[in-house]
């Protein structure tokens, strides 16, 4: 179904749904909710020297939040989101202001330009993560950055609140704060503030902040009246908004205004815009994570970031700041189970209403309870993501907390993050070099190649496999875990007997860096200078190519690259074999005992041998006898199996879908036994190394068998049971292994 039409399905369904009456009288409270926080957003930014353009300010906030909590509403993934400008995020908007070096129009032109240009590019990243299906990745920030920043946010939304409420920071003149004028500016503030704290950690009801802001705005009035002070006199103390207002809230500017802009000062800003982009992408992730958490259920992050993208962007338009879901109001919209895009629309539209009205209708708002609304944003962050994260987090973490904490609250929003980021960074890269490198180690007596081999060889490597030492790699290798890598695999050129190979296993390797590739090149120097062989399985194209750059080409010729781990180490036992071979033939007295030791076991393979010979001519009446050439496919994966094959001549390789080795054959084994039992799909390929002949038992011919031929059927059972027939090696010898 197209996008649209499934949102008109949608729309139809709630509007002729139960809960239509519940979705919209909630929504009718979530957007007196947003409306105040618009306002105190608008407030936040447009103070000091912006202060005269307040009006416009708050209506930007406004426009923002209407087209914000819209079109997520509209185009968002969860149909119960309620949305809007998140408070980190216009906490880094504020900072903006005071840094512009203009006066009037011109301060408001600009601030205004920063405003859209800085909106709309953080919604276009918004829409690009959600378009290329990238939002996944951001699940990895860090959670003490996102946490240290939301702390930083909090310590500003206070200091911010004690601002408005006239209140400084000095102890000589604290006693000024009893006087009459001084206690009204931040008395009802900070009793509003603190109690609607505790109120609200007590009760969840979404009917709380409108009611009590506007019974305590009325109860603000009616004291100002009994104590005789009037509006005038209110005005003069800053307890109104009423002296700071002119003129209409929205929209901020006309065409002719844009001349003031001054776009060098835009140019400027750039580094604090990109932080108020990082802060709203952060919130972004952090109120889709712990909704996720908070109501037991995923959402399309993708879908959310191209809603949110697209909201930023028309709210860019507008004026208004870029935002997203908020986790707390949706979450409460999630609790009251009017899950309905119905809400979020009504809650949007309660807000645009306010665009109808000019600032008359904002006189009326007391500055101190709007201080006391803020310091109860700043409290509650500071108590949620200062004082409790204590809790939650090691000591490591919280510090980094602390850091960007002070760092945000002292210095600014985009060094608070770079700094989280920094220690963040280093602290990963020193634990993560404490993390062993090397998965497993082994040698090639533990492990040998899944290659079919002879009874003489075979012993040789049990004798003398401790000379092939493997090392299976693992993790990323970097800066910070090469060098102690290099140094362990340069005290394994030290060993009693000296190695004569040593194989990398890469297969576990996510990636290397230069470094990596430096400190192995020094390894691989060390080894080539001790006359030990190194063989690189799976490594990637780019540790190979830093290796050829780096090495003499002497020394990378020496080098053995293989796709696979058993092919590398099919090269380190050929290595010992070899050297092995040659020393017998200087030492008679040491192949003899090596032949005394293992005379046994030659005897039943050979033994064997004839079995299987004696038992394959009586078979060869009636079975088909077959011939390959080298690579052609004995068995091929998913292709039906006819029978099974027993080998007369030649070696053929077994191999996974990756094309990985999981065994060779040589003569005397059988392949694909289950063939001759029932009809059904190969899982590997099966291919001839050389020239191969096999003889196929099919299953129509085993039955017949089975009637016919008892008495041989039963030695070809009685062989096919026994290790060798199975593809495993004789009591005594290394197990073969897959990898």
């Amino acid at each position: 179904m197209p996008p649209i039409a499934k949102l008109v399905f949608e729309l139809r369904e709630d509007l002729s749904a139960a809960s239509m009456l519940p979705a919209i009288s909630v929504g009718v409270v979530f957007g007196v909710i947003l409306i105040f926080f618009a306002i105190l957003f608008g407030v936040l930014v447009f103070s000091g020297p912006l202060a005269p353009f307040v009006s416009q300010g708050i209506g930007m906030m406004v426009f923002g939040a209407f087209a914000i909590c819209l079109t997520i509403a509209l185009a968002g993934g969860y149909r119960g989101s309620i949305s809007i400008q998140s408070t980190p995020s216009v906490m880094a908007l504020a900072t903006i202001g005071p840094a512009i070096a203009l006066e009037g129009e011109a301060l408001f032109a600009t601030m205004v330009a920063i405003m859209i240009v800085g909106a709309v590019a953080t919604g276009v990243c918004l829409a690009a993560i959600g378009q290329f299906r990238l939002a996944s990745l951001l699940r990895f920030v860090p959670y003490p950055v996102a946490c240290g920043v939301l702390a930083g946010t909090g310590g500003l939304c206070f200091m911010a609140a004690l601002s408005m409420m006239q209140v400084t920071p000095d102890w000589q003149v604290a006693h000024s704060l009893l006087e009459s004028s001084a206690l009204w500016s931040w008395g009802p503030g900070v009793a509003y503030g603190l109690g609607l704290l505790l109120i609200t950690k007590r009760w969840t009801n979404p009917w709380i902040l409108p009611a009590s802001f506007v019974l305590c705005s009325a109860i603000f009035h009616i004291g100002l009246s009994l104590l005789g002070v009037s509006e005038e006199q209110a005005k003069a103390w800053s307890l109104l908004f009423a002296d700071m207002m002119d003129g209409t809230i929205w929209p901020p500017l006309h065409p002719g205004d844009l001349a003031h802009v001054d776009w060098m000062a835009v140019v400027v800003q750039i580094p604090k815009m990109l932080a108020w982009a990082v802060v709203t992408l952060l919130c972004g992730v952090i109120y889709l994570s712990s909704f996720e958490l908070a109501a037991n259920r995923e959402i399309d992050w993708n879908r959310e970031f191209r809603a949110a993208g697209g909201a930023s962007v028309i709210s860019g338009l507008g004026g208004g700041p870029a935002g997203s879901m908020s986790s707390p109001l949706s979450m409460l919209n999630h609790r009251y189970g009017v899950e309905t895009r119905l809400t979020g629309i009504v809650a949007a539209l309660a807000v645009g209403s306010v665009l109808l009205f000019n600032d008359l209708a904002l006189t009326s708002i007391p500055v101190p309870l709007l201080a006391g609304m803020l310091l109860f944003v700043g409290v509650g962050m500071l108590d949620e993501w200062l004082a409790e994260s204590r809790k939650r987090l090691p000591p490591t973490d919280y510090a980094i907390v602390l850091a960007i904490f002070v760092t945000v609250v002292f210095v600014g929003f985009a060094e608070g993050v770079a700094v989280g980021m920094a220690i963040t960074t280093v602290l990963f890269a020193a634990r993560l070099s404490r993390v062993d490198s090397v998965e497993a180690e082994f040698t090639a007596r533990e492990r040998s190649s899944n290659r079919s081999r002879r009874i003489a060889n075979r012993a040789i490597l049990l004798a003398e496999g401790d000379r092939v030492h493997g090392y299976r790699l693992r993790g990323h290798l970097f800066f910070g875990s090469a060098h102690a890598l290099a140094s362990r695999l340069k005290q394994s050129l030290d060993r009693d007997p000296p190695p004569a190979c040593i194989l990398l296993d890469f297969e576990a390797v996510s990636g290397l860096d230069f470094s990596a590739v430096n400190a192995l090149c020094g390894f691989i120097r060390a080894s080539h200078d001790s006359g030990v062989r190194v063989a690189l399985a799976g490594a990637p194209e780019n540790c190979r190519t830093g290796l050829e750059r780096n090495l003499p080409s002497s020394v990378f010729a020496d080098l053995m690259f293989e796709t696979d781990p058993d092919r590398a180490l099919e090269r380190g036992e050929d290595i010992v074999i070899a050297a092995q071979r040659s020393d017998l033939r200087q030492q008679d007295e040491s192949g003899d005992a090596l032949l005394d030791r293992f005379a046994g076991d030659i005897e039943r393979h050979l033994d064997r041998r004839i079995q299987f010979e004696d038992m394959a001519h009586e078979l060869r009446e009636w079975l088909e006898v077959r011939d390959y050439e080298s690579g052609e496919a004995l068995v091929a994966a998913d292709a039906p199996q006819d029978g099974l094959q027993l080998l007369l001549l030649g070696r053929a390789s077994a191999y996974e879908t990756d094309g990985a080795r999981l065994r060779q054959y040589g003569p005397g084994d059988a392949i694909g036994v289950r063939g001759a039992f029932e009809a059904r799909a190969a899982t590997t390929d099966t291919v001839a190394d050389e020239p191969c002949r096999t003889l196929v038992l099919t299953p129509v011919v085993r039955r017949w068998l089975e009637e016919n031929r008892a008495r041989l059927m039963q030695d070809l059972y009685g062989y096919l049971l026994t290790a060798d027939a199975r593809g495993m090696d004789p009591p005594g010898f290394p197990a073969a292994d897959a990898r």
